[in-house]
């Protein structure tokens, strides 16, 4: 049998494991206008670094594609209606029963990251806000949090991500990265390749045993 090859995996919450885009769409009543509001939102976080409130992120992005003043606070509200993207629970799973520790780093208030992660319906060893860590990514200080509290190196560890701007982060913290690329996104300038590009979890499981 070839030797395991990661042991741990650490993944992006809401664009990785779960189909948020979904959500923000609705609330923004059309995909189109979802998916701007989502991109100016990931353009301030990624660029944002100590953390300040989730929501006032969320809420600048939405004034500036032209939503309403209500529209964060009823993507909060519904933040339990989050779901797995197909594949998801069964994959992770699957690296459960083989003992691989799993873990969460996502860019989100303490409260809704753990609401969050509760809508993915698999337990994880931790799980990593941007409010807890102090910083949002691609800042390292929360990608070597997850790592203290996994007790695993970097080098030993994958990370799913599932926003380009991850590959960023993990490259400055030395974490071969997966990406879990659901909606298509163009990755930043500049920004290293991943091990894995794909638009599902089916090479997750074979990359970390190591075949």
């Amino acid at each position: 049998m070839p030797e395991q090859r990661h042991d741990a995996v650490l993944f992006d919450l809401l664009t990785a494991l779960l189909d948020s885009w979904s959500l923000w769409n609705s609330v923004a009543g059309s995909e189109d206008l979802g998916r701007r509001w989502r991109a100016e939102y990931l353009r301030i976080t990624y660029r944002t670094g100590r953390y300040c409130p989730y929501e006032e992120l969320v809420a600048q992005a939405a004034g500036m594609v032209g939503l309403p003043g209500g529209a964060t606070a009823e993507l909060a509200e519904r933040y339990a209606e989050l779901r797995p993207w197909p594949g998801v629970v069964q994959t992770l799973r699957d690296l459960s029963d083989k003992s691989i520790p799993l873990g969460i780093v996502t860019n989100c208030s303490e409260r809704l990251g753990r609401i969050a992660a509760d809508c993915v319906g698999v337990p994880f060893a931790t799980v990593v806000t941007s409010e807890r860590a102090g910083f949002y990514k691609p800042d390292p200080h929360p990608y070597r949090l997850a790592l203290s509290e996994l007790s695993v190196d970097a080098s030993r560890c994958l990370f799913v991500a599932g926003s380009a701007y991850d590959l960023v982060g993990t490259a400055a913290v030395g974490l071969p990265t997966y990406w879990h690329d659901r909606v298509g996104m163009a990755a930043p300038e500049g920004a290293p390749p991943p091990l894995v590009h794909a638009a599902s979890l089916d090479h997750l499981t074979p990359l970390v045993r190591g075949r």
